[in-house]
């Protein structure tokens, strides 16, 4: 049986990287969009024109009936999915706290923290031995935000990934029994659009100094990691969360 992955946030940056290579891997490949369909569509192209299977999946990630939505799609078209990579996220504005509203914590809370915690939920009841699954993998895009707090820039969006990375570990030691591994991978500064879209388009090149290896990471060398993680090569890994950040 082809394995089937769920890329959410699939259409760019980190997401499209983990779409591709999983396409090019042998998965069957359902991604999803908020508002970017061109994008979705040019990546699962891509897939298709490789001679591999995807779909892209408009999915609005802060609610739970678009997300129970999404699960049941990719049942009808691939089956039960065997590997889930929670992506879809969003750093919200550049601000300090003083300026942080109850509206932009509650986007960035949403997406960050409640949508992969009922996407875990979904995937969990499809994947546990003890109700029939064939068990499966849930990797989590973190951020080394959530060590490093953001100070200055993005307090809420760290905050948000430190609650990810605690989601990570509770739900690998709870569902370890039921044959579903739960990792995070936690990037540093990659080179994506997040940054420019943010109004930081500099941001790279500013904080790059306090990288020990000197660079920036690609959305690919991300991809990687996600993908050892789904397989078997990380049989005995749940409950990790692994920097790709250069040592920063």
């Amino acid at each position: 049986m082809q394995p089937v992955m769920i890329v959410t946030g699939g259409s760019q940056g980190i997401g499209a990287a983990v779409a591709r290579l999983a396409g090019a891997r042998g998965y069957a490949v359902a991604l999803t969009w908020q508002t970017n369909r061109d994008r979705a569509e040019t990546v699962t192209a891509a897939i298709i024109a490789a001679g591999g299977r995807a779909m892209a999946i408009q999915a609005e990630m802060a609610d739970e009936a678009s997300i129970i939505a999404l699960f049941r799609t990719v049942d009808a078209a691939f089956g039960p999915v065997t590997v889930l990579v929670n992506n879809a996220g969003g750093p919200g504005p550049t601000c300090k706290i003083a300026a942080v509203t109850g509206a932009i914590l509650d986007q960035v809370l949403a997406v960050n923290v409640r949508a992969p915690f009922l996407t875990i939920r979904e995937a969990a009841v499809r994947m546990a031995t003890d109700r029939g699954g064939q068990g499966g993998a849930i990797i989590n895009v973190s951020s080394r935000a959530a060590e490093i707090g953001g100070a200055g820039e993005w307090v809420h969006y760290a905050a948000s990934k430190g609650a990810l990375d605690s989601l990570t570990i509770g739900a690998a030691r709870e569902l370890a029994a039921s044959g579903i591994r739960v990792n995070a991978v936690s990037p540093g500064l990659i080179e994506t659009e997040l940054h420019a879209r943010a109004g930081l388009p500099d941001r790279l090149t500013r904080l790059v100094g306090g990288v020990p290896m000197g660079r920036t990471g690609s959305a690919e060398e991300v991809a990687e990691a996600v993908l050892w993680l789904a397989s078997p090569a990380s049989s005995y890994i749940t409950g990790a969360i692994v920097p790709i950040s250069g040592g920063r």
